[in-house]
């Protein structure tokens, strides 16, 4: 952080730019409701809502766990046999692995959508949703983090799973953006019962807005955020060790 502090100038453009790539997806979901107007029975205003809910949850996962996708590389390299003679945690040093606080623009269109969304909404802000708000994000985070370190934990046996990751980690998050009720039964129950992703916008955006799930899944989920949450790290903590067990040095 210091080294690119050097250079502001840069460090502000390549910052704007996250942002604006990012921005084009909030385009989108403009463009989509203003020719549909509603989807699955939710307008723009409460698009935004799980829009930024599954922003700031994924880009803040990217920002604090992106960088383990490249396990598969310093397997191939064999940096990662560096890695495990440090005195600290190899899942440390691949989550600081070109780390860049640049990643920090990307949440920016999410956070300003969000924070509109809650603004205009008509949301019954009971002490239990404004105490549950903080939890909820948290977790959400936790759980994306979560599924990035399984990810990589992937790589351990199969070096070239970098895509298959990708396609659960960014494909989630452009699926999550929007209410998960307009795509088919199948996709709902994979996204709640076998890859959580669901616990990162649409449950907690139902619990915010007080509204019945329109996929007909039981309303206790979505007070499930945290206990997925802590499932989730659970499965992430056994799956990475498994995998270090598993790992015997570049070629393996």
């Amino acid at each position: 952080m210091r080294a690119m502090a050097q250079y502001p100038v840069s460090l502000l453009l390549l910052t704007f730019g996250q942002a604006a790539s990012t921005g084009l997806e909030l385009t989108a979901l403009f463009f989509v409701f203003g020719h549909a107007h509603q989807l699955a029975g939710f307008g723009i205003n409460e698009a935004l809502l799980i829009y930024g809910l599954a922003g700031v949850a994924f880009c803040l996962a990217d920002f604090f766990m992106g960088s383990v996708e490249r396990l598969g590389e310093h397997v191939r390299k064999g940096s990662f046999d560096t890695m495990l003679v440090r005195p600290v945690s190899p899942l440390v040093q691949l989550a600081t692995d070109e780390f860049s606080p640049r990643r920090l623009g990307k949440v920016v269109p999410a956070v300003a959508a969000l924070c509109y969304a809650l603004a205009v909404l008509d949301i019954d802000w009971t002490p239990a949703r404004i105490l549950m708000l903080p939890v909820l994000i948290v977790s959400s985070i936790v759980i994306c983090c979560c599924v990035w370190t399984l990810g990589a934990s992937i790589q351990f046996f199969i070096a070239d799973a970098r895509e298959v990751a990708n396609s659960v980690t960014y494909g989630g998050q452009a699926m999550t953006e929007y209410p998960l009720a307009i795509y088919g039964r199948s996709v709902v129950r994979t996204a709640t019962f076998v890859v959580p992703l669901a616990f990162a916008s649409w449950q907690p955006a139902l619990f915010l807005l007080d509204r019945p799930d329109p996929t007909g899944l039981p309303e206790w989920l979505r007070y499930a955020a945290p206990g997925v949450a802590l499932l989730m790290s659970l499965a992430a903590t056994l799956a990475w060790r498994t995998g270090l067990r598993h790992y015997r040095s570049t070629g393996s």
